[in-house]
């Protein structure tokens, strides 16, 4: 009997899997295994043990991770239904090996499918009534007219002959669901050849809901073809009740023929041939067609779930890791209309020391008054910087910042820079219980203006306490499995916290928590433990957190920053289990540590080779040479913000062949949503960003990115922005591309399957309107962000600006 695989047991055929996978060794997945199991975090174990993992990123670790916990699963699941199967007596050895080959659970479940108890069904119940050796003879060489072969099967529930002849077809289509080999072969080709159509649901065509829809009204593409975007947004519509999906698996008669094939069912001339016709007819209707559909489904919703979150994650790393402003004050401005400007000031560290409410714009129009209060605030705390939120009214914010910054300047010398700062997620942190424990006696709109502020500062401190999906840097978030989405996501946390590294005398809880090692208590404990006793001098003396452990230390101590410490080490990222091979280099060079760090002549001349041994190989000297030269390097860009277009402040002040900055919201799979500061964020779809062919839009652009772009068409009435990348563009030129354009890419074809209007095929070049996760009355992404990649095909900017939603 097959064992169970458990946390610490690792089967050959596992390493073996996992090793072909990721094109490694399989010593390094045995070894990393062993790591994993051990109970180290993938960050500690990129960083600080590449000797054993043979220098696997990251990247590498986390895929390693989610496939060895779904090979352990498998594994599990092989050993129940072998010792089910086992125990009925029915285990034989072809089927043995059957499953002992199984390489998916879907697979392995089809072979299991026959022998899993279950309710009494129409099979049973007829087998039971003895009619199997009636099935037998239909499927044999039948000379017998049936229904008189029937007539010898009447009993108990089956009083005629018609109702035994259904009753033996019921077993046939039992047989048909359960063989494990058509099934699979069944449900491959559908998959393969399949394509998906849909079509508005009859009397919602012209309702309000619907018209974001509109592009799928009659639609019809292959399943292979269709982007993770337009699945979900096709799976929405379908939900909110505005589109009827129709999954179309081709010509019913090679379905039928195969199932005739496998199962002994094609005709023969003799008097049985209308009863096997009619079981091949059920049986692809009512069993093969309906599990295939369902198992479509499943995938296509699989597909797009992990296409999405691979989106969403690569946003939120680029947003995580955006260039901080640094420890300068700061003026929050959180904009609005009616409720008024909530205005927070914080200091270099983020305490808060002032808030105001001002009402400079409608219905209240104090902007005198309200420019007052704001410079007095600058001088008052010599601000260095003004963030303003970029929701409602943040174009007219910002032109009040300006105002304010010249005022302030001319009175003190000093001028305050406005910045415009993404605010997504910060009412969802305002209302939280952590901005509640933090600010409990401030009301929760001044919050938001803290938010603002601090983000600015250092983005990663900051939206670390917001939960990762309510960022709003994702496509159709909300649809995804939340589950994948939320593992997805607290891992680029996690690694985004860890690259930069903490410094653990200013870190807030949630902050430390996403160091690898500390749990949300232990953070907690340092938190509590720096109140009651001071400021950390070294990182030895986290070993007297409460349940800190010499586990968790070796973990999050390397990610930890003490800085002023009595150790310069503590500093930087060298791990503490590396100080005795500092304390080599300094002894071989003759130069004390501090004097030692960032002393790049020095270490110039000391060779990895020479120093590593048995505990310390070439990589991690490699490393601490590496930050001993550049000791806690920041991984972020420098700070830059855009400068964004005086008078430009609504679409409709946009025209075709402006060239503005402004800067990345998202990144989708079809494009890049990027702000003008017109309160709606314009589209450079994949097809204009490149002279060269563009597969991935995060190859040539990331979130918080500042960009020039130049403008080629505007839809004032249904507020879209068309942008390129490519200054030289001219808006309407008829411009032959390489490779994003006219080009072609993988296996020959043109784009990204684009020119499906070829076909004949709307192509769906919108889904459900693009939710950036913002906040209520901010502003919203141009286009639909469930849109179509696939204007690549059209070989012009014009083709390329209506598959971005322009022209219909």
């Amino acid at each position: 009997m097959t064992t169970v695989t458990s946390p610490g047991t690792i089967t050959a055929t596992i390493t073996a899997t996992i090793a072909r996978e990721l094109g490694v060794g399989e010593q390094q997945v045995a070894a990393t295994v062993r790591l994993l199991d051990e109970g180290n975090t993938v960050p500690f174990i990129a960083r600080y043990r590449k000797e054993i993992t043979g220098g696997l990123d990251d990247s590498q670790l986390r895929t390693l991770d989610t496939r060895l916990t779904y090979l352990r699963e498998l594994e599990d699941r092989r050993a129940t239904v072998l010792a089910a199967i086992e125990e009925q007596g029915k285990l034989t050895d072809d089927l043995r090996a059957q499953i002992l080959a199984c390489t998916t659970k879907a697979r392995l479940e089809d072979l299991y499918l026959p022998f899993k108890s279950t309710r009494r069904t129409k099979a049973t119940i007829a087998r039971e009534a003895g009619l199997e050796p009636l099935v037998e003879t239909l499927l044999g060489d039948c000379t017998t007219d049936p229904s008189d072969l029937a007539s010898g099967y009447v009993t108990e529930g089956f009083a005629d002959a018609k109702a035994v002849l259904t009753g033996a077809r019921a077993i046939v289509l039992d047989e048909i669901a359960t063989d494990a080999d058509l099934v699979g072969e069944v449900r491959e080709r559908f998959f393969g050849t399949g394509t998906m159509a849909a079509g508005v649901v009859e009397g919602k065509e012209n309702s309000p809901e619907a018209q974001k829809y509109r592009d799928y009204f009659e639609f019809s593409e292959p399943f292979t073809d269709l982007p993770s975007h337009r699945i979900l947004a096709l799976l929405r519509g379908e939900h909110e009740g505005v589109l009827q999906l129709n999954l179309d698996p081709g010509d019913d008669t090679v379905y039928q023929g195969m199932i005739a094939d496998a199962r002994g069912l094609a005709p023969r001339g003799d008097a049985a041939d209308k009863f096997r016709a009619e079981c091949v007819r059920y049986g692809w209707r009512t069993k093969l067609q309906i599990s295939s559909g369902v198992d479509v489904r499943m995938r296509l919703k699989e597909k797009a779930d992990a296409q999405a979150v691979e989106v969403f994650a690569r946003n939120l790393h680029d947003l995580l890791l955006a260039a901080p402003a640094g420890q300068r004050a700061t003026l929050g401005l959180d904009p609005g209309y009616a409720h008024g400007v909530k205005c927070a000031v914080v200091d270099s560290t983020g305490k808060v020391l002032d808030t105001a409410v001002v009402y400079p714009h409608q219905p209240r129009n104090r902007w005198s008054e309200s420019s007052d209060v704001l410079a007095r605030l600058c001088a008052r705390y010599n601000v260095e910087l003004m963030a303003v939120g970029n929701g409602t009214a943040s174009r007219e914010t910002e032109k009040l910042a300006r105002e304010i910054s010249d005022t302030v300047s001319a009175a003190t010398g000093t001028r305050p820079t406005p910045v415009v700062v993404s605010e997504a997620g910060a009412s969802v942190y305002s209302a939280s219980e952590l901005a509640a424990e933090e600010f409990p006696d401030m009301d929760v709109a001044l919050r938001g203006a803290v938010s603002i502020a601090r983000r600015l500062q250092d983005p990663l401190a900051e939206l670390v306490k917001i939960d990762p999906k309510s960022i709003g840097v994702g496509q159709y978030q909300h649809d995804v499995n939340q589950v994948m989405l939320a593992g997805g996501l607290d891992d680029v946390v996690e690694d985004a916290v860890n690259s930069v590294g903490v410094d653990v005398n200013t870190a807030s809880a949630p902050l430390l928590r996403r160091v690898a090692g500390i749990s949300a208590t232990v953070a907690e404990n340092i938190v509590r433990y720096r109140e009651e006793h001071g400021a950390f001098a070294s990182r030895r003396q986290l070993g007297d957190v409460p349940r800190l452990g010499p586990k968790a230390f070796e973990q999050c101590a390397g990610f930890l920053r003490i800085r002023g410490g009595s150790d310069p080490l503590d500093a930087s990222a060298v791990h503490p289990e590396a100080y005795p091979l500092v304390r080599r280099i300094t002894d071989r060079t003759g130069v004390d540590v501090a004097e030692l760090i960032g002393n790049t002549r020095v270490l110039s001349t000391v060779k990895p080779a020479d120093l590593a041994d048995a505990t310390f190989g070439v990589p991690t000297v490699t490393d601490v040479l590496a930050e001993l030269e550049k000791p806690g390097r920041d991984p972020r860009p420098e700070f830059r913000t855009a400068a964004l277009a005086e008078g430009i402040e609504k679409v409709s002040d946009l025209t075709p062949g402006m060239v503005l900055e402004g800067t990345v919201t998202n990144v989708a799979a079809f494009g890049a949503f990027v702000d003008v500061g017109v309160h709606q964020d314009g589209l450079v779809h994949v097809s204009a960003m490149s002279d060269k062919f563009v597969e991935d839009p995060h190859d040539v652009v990331r979130s918080g990115q500042v960009v020039r772009v130049k403008v080629m068409e505007v839809d004032v009435e249904r507020q879209r922005i068309g942008l390129s990348l490519r200054l030289t563009d001219e808006p309407g030129q008829e411009r032959a591309k390489k490779g994003s354009g006219g080009g072609r890419g993988p296996r020959g074809e043109r784009g990204e399957r684009g020119a499906r209007n070829e076909r004949g095929e709307r192509g769906g070049r919108r889904g459900g309107q693009g939710n950036r996760g913002g906040r209520s009355g901010g502003r919203q992404s141009s286009g639909r962000q469930g849109g179509q990649q696939g204007g690549q095909a059209g070989g012009s900017m014009a083709d390329a600006l209506r598959a971005a939603g322009f022209g219909h």
